[in-house]
């Protein structure tokens, strides 16, 4: 009797174990126009933008969601700035999106980027009731150009086409919030060179670097952000983060700006995404932050 008691509770574990796993795993891919992106070169997986769900587990999901843009210099895409944040944000009970967007090293430039993040917020916004999401807390994160392409939404987002055919293109790709880290901001002295050649190309007009310098761009719709960054980043220089917290400042729109001394440029979430305790203390600070945004039960 007890073996089979003993049996039984293990089975029962195992299945206990297995849904959860499976709650956590991504669903598939999906591709943000699935008729073909406008502006694509071609139909391989580079010039195909989409989407990798990672949903909460519906016991702790709070209804909130992130678009989450990796960086790499507009040339590549970073898994450690992507799922990563994704799972540590499920943990949370934040759903989450990774964004595959179309790269310079492909051959695309600004506004392809733009659009596709655009489209990205649109989707998750149009699908919000599906997807049993809220359609009014739709935030979009980003680390390094990542960052960047983050801050770009949130400085250059628009209310949707009323008259479009598509109604996912009817949709606002405003952001309610915004997370940076460590981003990129300006495309002026204070830029990363390779960032912004993947974006704008070898010769960009001055009006082009001044559009995409988003220090430049900040307005009193932009949502509350969140930013970090440290001192010591060498390929990313603390000033982006300066200043982009001062123009937020001067437009009265609220924000959390963490300054670390420490930490080389793609920390991430710190040494070890698994364990809680080696991540680095921005984690903590944005969970805070985030519980007063309304996007974690407090």
């Amino acid at each position: 009797m007890k073996i089979r008691t003993v049996f039984c509770l293990l089975a029962f574990a195992a299945t206990v174990i297995s849904a959860h796993a499976q709650q956590r795993l991504p669903r598939e891919a999906f591709p943000l126009w699935p008729e073909g992106a406008p502006g694509a070169l071609g139909k391989e997986d580079k010039d195909v933008p989409k989407l990798t769900p990672y949903f909460a587990n519906p016991e702790k999901a709070t209804g909130a969601s992130i678009v989450i843009c990796p960086g790499g210099g507009y040339g590549g895409l970073a898994p450690h700035e992507g799922r990563d944040y994704a799972m540590w944000l499920n943990e949370q009970g934040v759903s989450a999106f990774v964004l595959q967007y179309r790269l310079g090293s492909a051959g695309y430039r600004h506004p392809v980027m733009l659009n596709d993040v655009s489209r990205a917020l649109r989707y998750v916004r149009a699908k919000a009731g599906e997807w049993k999401l809220d359609a009014k807390r739709i935030g979009v994160m980003g680390s390094s150009a990542g960052g960047h392409l983050a801050s770009t939404l949130i400085t250059h987002f628009d209310a949707g086409d009323a008259n479009a055919k598509d109604p996912i293109d009817q949709v606002s790709s405003r952001p309610d919030i915004g997370i940076l880290c460590y981003p990129v901001i300006s495309m002026g002295p204070l830029t990363h060179g390779g960032s912004k050649k993947n974006l704008l190309g070898d010769n960009p007009s001055p009006e082009l670097v001044e559009l995409l310098s988003n220090e430049k761009q900040v307005k009193k719709d932009t949502p509350p952000t969140f930013i970090f960054h440290t001192v010591e980043d060498k390929a990313v220089k603390v000033e982006n983060a300066l200043e982009f917290a001062a123009a937020l400042q001067k437009n009265g729109v609220s924000f959390s700006m963490h300054i670390y001394p420490k930490g080389a440029h793609g920390i991430g979430l710190g040494k070890s995404q698994w364990d809680p305790a080696s991540r680095h203390p921005w984690t903590g600070e944005c969970i805070g932050w985030l519980k007063e945004q309304g996007f974690i039960n407090k």
